[in-house]
């Protein structure tokens, strides 16, 4: 079973997550909460797999939320939840550590699978949505030049790698494309991971769009 706490302070919204992934034979909902604090709270009592959160709340909001239960050890991919994919709190939330972001309009089909491929560890979030977020940023020219500090350690092969997680792939598609095998391509991302300290694949991802990074087809 995948654990999940869903986060919202409207209560219709968080009855409305429940009664689609309660649907799931392999997903449970096990907790909610209306605001961050008790986010936290509830992941420390409940351990879930995925937290899907809400980012404008009132008292403790998502991006502080997100914050704190991504710095805890061994954390839950935490999914931001937006009314709209280019809310500019979404950039600020991937940079907090979130794994991604889904809209709240998305299909009840699609939510089940995209929790599900968050609690593989794998990024929720289009690759068209990223560049239009990344876009956003009111400081995107500094930043693009921090991120291409940032990757300037990486070798040619990392890169490469660095740019398919832009692109949203997972291992087995990176592996696909640059023709290695999916083992050293989870090398290739742990490694990465640390030389560019980032928290996880998403973070790592939005600084390939900041950096201006293009997979190679």
């Amino acid at each position: 079973m995948i654990p999940v706490l869903v986060v919202d302070d409207e209560p219709m919204v968080c009855a409305h997550l429940r009664t689609i992934l309660g649907s799931a034979a392999d997903i449970e909902v096990v907790a909610q909460a209306a605001d961050g604090a008790e986010a936290v709270e509830a992941v420390v009592r409940h351990r879930p797999r995925v937290v899907l959160m809400d980012l404008r709340m009132p008292g403790v909001d998502g991006l502080t939320a997100i914050a704190r239960i991504t710095a805890m050890p061994d954390p839950p991919a935490v999914v931001a939840l937006t009314t709209f994919d280019a809310d500019t709190y979404v950039i600020r939330a991937l940079r907090a550590g979130a794994a991604g972001f889904l809209v709240k309009s998305t299909p009840p089909e699609d939510l089940i699978g995209l929790v599900r491929v968050a609690a593989d560890g794998h990024t929720v979030l289009s690759p068209s949505a990223a560049r239009r977020l990344v876009a956003l940023s009111a400081d995107g020219r500094e930043r693009g030049d921090e991120a291409r500090r940032r990757i300037s350690a990486l070798t040619e092969r990392e890169r490469d790698v660095l740019a398919c997680l832009g692109e949203g792939l997972s291992n087995a598609d990176i592996a696909a494309r640059l023709h290695l095998a999916e083992a050293t391509v989870k090398s290739y991302v742990s490694r990465m991971l640390v030389k560019l300290e980032c928290a996880n694949r998403t973070q790592a991802g939005l600084l390939a769009h900041e950096a201006g990074l293009a997979a190679r087809q």
